[in-house]
Formats: C-alpha cells, structure tokens, sequence
C-alpha cells in the first residue's frame, strides 16, 4: 500500500502550469514544511519540506487558493522518477501526488488562506464557517423544541 498522510505550511504560492492539448489539465506544485516530531539535535525549528504535485480539479483548487504559509493536511501517494537534465547528468526525483487535499486552520487563525471566511471544506467542497467553536449560532428568542428525540 502507498499512502502519504502530510499536514503542513506552503513553503510558497503553488505553481501551475496546464498541460497541452484539447483537455487543458492544471498541475500544481507546491512544497509543504512539515515540523518533525522528533528533533535529532534539540533544533527548534527542524522541519522536511515535501514536494507535492495535485493534477486537475485538486490543482485549479490548489492555484485559486493556497497561498505562502497555509496550513493543509493532504493525503496521497509517494511517486518516483528520474530525467536526465541539460547537462546530461540523470536526476531522481520524489512527489507525494496528492488525492485530497483541505485546509488545516481557518483563515482567521493563520492570517492567510482563502476568501469567504470559510474554514475545512479543501477540494472535496467548502462549509461555512460558525462562531468560533465551530457550531452554527442559534438566534436568542426561539423557544422551539430541538427536533431530537
């Protein structure tokens, strides 16, 4: 089974190109800092920076709202390739391509994200964001039973 479980910040704004042809298809790119658990020196800050490429609808969500230091949690799969570059020496590379993607904090708790005032939601679709609980306010002045049993 090849199954990747990330949750981390955008090292930078995605970049995406589209590919060529009658069926335009978005590919984005992007790098996740994802903090370690375990530090091997005692470093405060040691984080791996992941790279990670989201094709098709996941890409044009990446690119119409990820930004430079949005939190998201991605899953996906780990992929290997390797291209030979201009100077003739052969380079291996390492992506996590990413199924589903969302984000991680609200937008009013990183200062960075998307419009709208939306929190969670991700590529499989947005919810609107409540109080800052996370539940729906109720107005005052109804006095309906709530429909449990």
């Amino acid at each position: 089974m090849n199954k990747v479980i990330l949750m981390g910040r955008l090292t930078r704004d995605p970049e995406v190109r589209y590919s060529q042809g009658e069926n335009a298809t978005a590919i984005a790119r992007y790098t996740l800092a994802v903090d370690r658990r375990f530090n091997r020196n005692n470093d405060e800050n040691s984080a791996d920076f992941i790279g990670c490429v989201a094709f098709g609808r996941s890409g044009e969500f990446a690119e119409k709202y990820f930004r430079k230091g949005t939190k998201v949690l991605i899953t996906g799969r780990i992929q290997t390739g390797s291209y030979t570059n201009k100077d003739g020496v052969k380079v291996y590379t390492t992506d996590v391509v990413v199924e589903d993607q969302e984000f991680a904090e609200s937008k009013n708790s990183s200062g960075a994200g998307m419009d709208g005032g939306y929190a969670g939601g991700g590529s499989r679709g947005m919810q609107p964001q409540g109080a800052g609980d996370g539940f729906m306010n109720i107005p005052d002045g109804i006095d309906e039973e709530l429909p449990f049993n």
